[in-house]
This record gives C-alpha cells, sequence and structure tokens, in this order.
C-alpha cells in the first residue's frame, strides 16, 4: 500500500478547493479527490452545485460577474498552483476505526491518510422532468437557488414560480418578490408545511399568488423556460402557467451517503454534524466544510469560508498529533 496521505479532501466545490488551497499553501501536500460526473437522477458535476449556474454575481471579487463553471475552474487552477494533486474518483466508503483513516474510492483503491476534510457538498432536489433539468444546465431560467440567480436581469420584473410548500420554498418566494412582476407559488397539496411566521409573509405580500394542489409536469421553451404545465392533484385538470424563471424549492440532499457505518455522526437530514464554531466532526481527524455541513446559508462564499476554517483546523491537529 502507498504511503499514507497527511491530508486528503473529499470533495471539488468552493469549500474544497478552498481547503486545499490553505492546505496547500502550508505545505501539507492535500490529495483533492474530485468526484466524476453522473446525471441519474439529475446532473452531478465535480465542482459542485455552482457547474449548474450561468452567471455568479454575488460573490466578492468579480464586480462583473462570472459563471459558475468559470469561477470553479478558476479555484482549481489556484489550488493546484499550489501543489494539490487531484484524483478524479469517488470515495464509495470511508473506515475512521483506525489510527489511519482508510477511504475506499469508485475504482477499489484504498487511501489511507491521517486527516481528512470532507466537502462533498449538498445536491438540490428537482422535480425530474427532463426539460427542467434540461433548462438548468443551460442556464435557461430554471434554477434551484433564488438568492444565488434571483438578482439576475434575467428575471427582473418577469413573472417567477416557485415549486415548493416548506421554509425554504416560502424564503425563496419573498426573495424573489423584490424583483419578479408576479411570483406563483406552485404548491402539490392544499395547505404548507412552512412556519406560521413564514406563511403569513407570502400569503400577505401583494405580488406572491399561490396555485393551490397544483404540480408541474412539464416545463415548456426551447432555449428558455417560457411556461410550465400544471396538472391539478386533485381533478386532474391540466392548465399552463407562463413564466419567465422556475425555482425548484423542495429540498436538498446532502452528499453524505458513501460515510454509512463510518461513525460520522449525521443529522436526521443527513447533514454532517460538527462541534459548536469548529469544522471537527465526532471523528479526531475528521473535518467538514461547505453544505454536507450546512443546511441554512448554502452559499459559494459560506462554504468557502467553511473551506478556510476547515484547512486550519487541519493543520492544527496534524501540529499537535
Amino acid at each position: 500500500m502507498p504511503e499514507p496521505e497527511q491530508c486528503v479532501i473529499i470533495g471539488s466545490g468552493p469549500a474544497g478547493w478552498t481547503a486545499a488551497i490553505y492546505a496547500a499553501r502550508a505545505n501539507i501536500n492535500p490529495l483533492c479527490i474530485i468526484g466524476v460526473p453522473r446525471s441519474d437522477p439529475a446532473p452531478v458535476l465535480p465542482g459542485g452545485q455552482l457547474m449548474l449556474t450561468t452567471d455568479v454575481e454575488n460573490y466578492p471579487g468579480f464586480p462583473e460577474g462570472i459563471s459558475g463553471p468559470e469561477m470553479m475552474a478558476m479555484f482549481q487552477k489556484q489550488a493546484e498552483r499550489f501543489g494539490t494533486r487531484i484524483l478524479g474518483e469517488d470515495v464509495v466508503s470511508c473506515d475512521f476505526s483506525g489510527s489511519m483513516h482508510r477511504l475506499t474510492t469508485s475504482s477499489g483503491s484504498v487511501i489511507e491518510s491521517k486527516a481528512v476534510i470532507i466537502a462533498t457538498g449538498a445536491t438540490a432536489n428537482w422535480i425530474g422532468l427532463d426539460n427542467e433539468l434540461r433548462l438548468a444546465t443551460s442556464g435557461g431560467g430554471v434554477s434551484a437557488c433564488a438568492v444565488c440567480d434571483g438578482a439576475l436581469p434575467m428575471f427582473r420584473d418577469q413573472p417567477l414560480g416557485v415549486v415548493g410548500g416548506g421554509d425554504s420554498a416560502m424564503e425563496e418566494a419573498s426573495y424573489l418578490a423584490k424583483f419578479g412582476s408576479t411570483v406563483h407559488i406552485i404548491h402539490r397539496r392544499d395547505e404548507f408545511r412552512a412556519s406560521k411566521a413564514m406563511q403569513d409573509r407570502v400569503l400577505n405580500a401583494e405580488n406572491i399568488e399561490v396555485h393551490w394542489n397544483k404540480q408541474v409536469i412539464d416545463v415548456l421553451g426551447e432555449t428558455r423556460i417560457e411556461a410550465v404545465a400544471l396538472e391539478d392533484t386533485v381533478t386532474g385538470e391540466r392548465s399552463t402557467l407562463d413564466l419567465t424563471g422556475l425555482f425548484v424549492a423542495i429540498g436538498h440532499t446532502p452528499a453524505s451517503g458513501f460515510l454509512e457505518g463510518s461513525g460520522v455522526e449525521l443529522d436526521a437530514k443527513g447533514y454532517i454534524e460538527l462541534r459548536s464554531r469548529d469544522s471537527a466532526t465526532n471523528i479526531p481527524g475528521v473535518f467538514a466544510a461547505g453544505d454536507v455541513a450546512d443546511q441554512i446559508y448554502r452559499q459559494a462564499i459560506t462554504a468557502a469560508g467553511m473551506g478556510c476554517q476547515a484547512a486550519l483546523d487541519l493543520e492544527r491537529y496534524l501540529h499537535e498529533a
């Protein structure tokens, strides 16, 4: 077996690349396992959710904005500049029971490391429609993050749709109401799951309209969304709603399935549990950063900040070990 690594970073979004930059500059010689592309049931690419984002206008340092894929390419280039090594595989299982942490990859290889940073992110839950995913990956006006994309010029003073009925959907609709002409909430039931306060905010907004007992069965438009096809969940009646933007807010799934049986503590939704004001997990030498441990903010800049924190915590751990 090869010599153990000092530091392995699992993931290649803002958290993973930032951790790699800091670890590499500290001469820890990190290995970054970036994953492999897949499309079933929804697109997942090395680089994380930003690979599905056309324009990023809220990350400091880019006054004219930058595309998500371009930003991730720059993060990677900066990490490589300082010596980060890259492995294009998935981690399929982990064994953190010994003094050395053992990671098994999709090729069957076993990598040992003194310390590990988990930065695998979370994937948005999509409806699962072909046209929805096509327009989401091509910048055609379908998104899973209103805070990320809602202020873009293409959505201003336009009719926008939000799919969902929980707190996330209420937050997305409230945010979009500042920019869109009308925000249409499409919910498959006759009541929201969101908290009463969040519901009141939405139901009292002048430019938010709720479509109860409706589900999106298709997204219409060739290069950009033009409308959605709806079906009434009670009567089966079908209709069309004109939209120029659609925001799917039906939750996220943390990419933590490979941690099953590893001993890393997860919450009820599968997010990694962290110690207060720390990036450390319950297992010594195992740290986490980004959306896999953050179900509140889910922004590129907060993920990058967590990646910095994890790398600094890991450096301190190696020094003290």
